[in-house]
């Protein structure tokens, strides 16, 4: 884990649609961290982390 993940794992979780923002844009990772933050602050933060750890480049 480098140090640009690390960053963006705190940004994911203070505000977990704008982390996921910041690395795929406004794609469908996005639209559902962003529901998922609606619906319930802590299933956005899990998601935010699992996208941001999941599909890493």
């Amino acid at each position: 884990m480098g140090a640009a993940t690390c960053i963006d794992i705190i940004i994911a979780v203070l505000l977990p649609p704008l982390g996921v923002f910041l690395k795929f844009g406004c794609g469908h990772e996005f639209w559902i961290c962003l529901l998922l933050t609606i619906l319930g602050y802590i299933p956005g933060i899990i998601y935010a982390v699992y996208a941001l750890t999941k599909y890493t480049y």
